[in-house]
């Protein structure tokens, strides 16, 4: 028997990065998924690589009627749920001056009402003993140039953790949150020129203990114990970041 053998999964932002090394992960260990995302192509492509134990609702988070569609497409197709990772989000720089209000908007409405809508939607879909997991950010403790609205959607996330375990407590659900540090997922790249990615990248490698990038696969593994096997763990965050906010 494999490991998520007849677990049914839902994951947000799943097509790509870390969402995406979940969906790889549990679908590989016999679970049954359904990703969302914004871009269908996106989608498109993580389902030829997942497979048939992959369904995928294209969607937007932070649009109410796109969340009333994922939780009635997931009713249809599981019934009932056993995790839920609520890792859709977005990571715009945003240097103070600068900051315009759209920016700033956008920011809170996908990582912050996104997340706490999407939780909200699902919930009802949970078993008992069922685990919800979070994406939240090493940014939420540190200080950080040009992230000050993007760590503090993320904080809002992690206070949102704690507050939404112990709403959850009494159906028996967990909440907690993975707090990745730098992961290389490529998304820098496609959010700053190549000089720019490369100086972040090389800057971040050097104030990390562990000197190093982490894996989206390396974060997945550490959301699903969270998911699965922490049962007596709720209202957490889980660093994996290679000791950059511990030591």
């Amino acid at each position: 028997m494999a490991e998520f053998d007849n677990k049914n999964v839902v994951i947000t932002g799943g097509g790509s990065g870390m969402g995406f090394a979940m969906a790889r992960l549990l679908v590989d260990g016999g679970a049954r998924v359904v990703i969302t995302g914004r871009s269908q192509r996106t989608l498109d492509a993580a389902a030829q690589q997942l497979g048939e134990n992959a369904v995928t609702v294209r969607g937007d988070v932070s649009v109410p009627v796109d969340l009333d569609a994922l939780a009635e497409r997931v009713a249809v197709e599981f019934g009932a749920v056993d995790a839920l990772f609520v890792n859709a989000g977005i990571a715009t720089l945003t240097p103070f001056g600068s900051t315009t209000e759209r920016e700033y908007d956008e920011l809170f409405d996908v990582n912050v009402k996104g997340a706490f809508f999407t939780v909200q939607k699902l919930a009802p879909l949970l078993h008992p003993g069922a685990g919800i997991v979070l994406t939240t950010s090493v940014a939420n403790v540190m200080g950080m140039v040009d992230t000050s609205v993007y760590a503090a959607s993320k904080a809002a996330l992690r206070s949102m953790a704690r507050s939404l375990a112990r709403e959850l407590l009494p159906r028996d659900i967990r909440v907690n949150a993975i707090s990745p540090g730098p992961v290389d997922t490529g998304a820098l790249d496609s959010a700053m020129t190549a000089e720019a990615a490369a100086e972040f990248k090389a800057q971040r490698v050097a104030d990390n203990p562990m000197r190093r990038f982490g894996t989206p696969e390396e974060i997945a593994r550490a959301a699903a114990f969270l998911a699965f096997d922490a049962t007596y763990t709720t209202g957490a965050e889980f660093a994996v970041d290679g000791g950059v906010t511990q030591l």
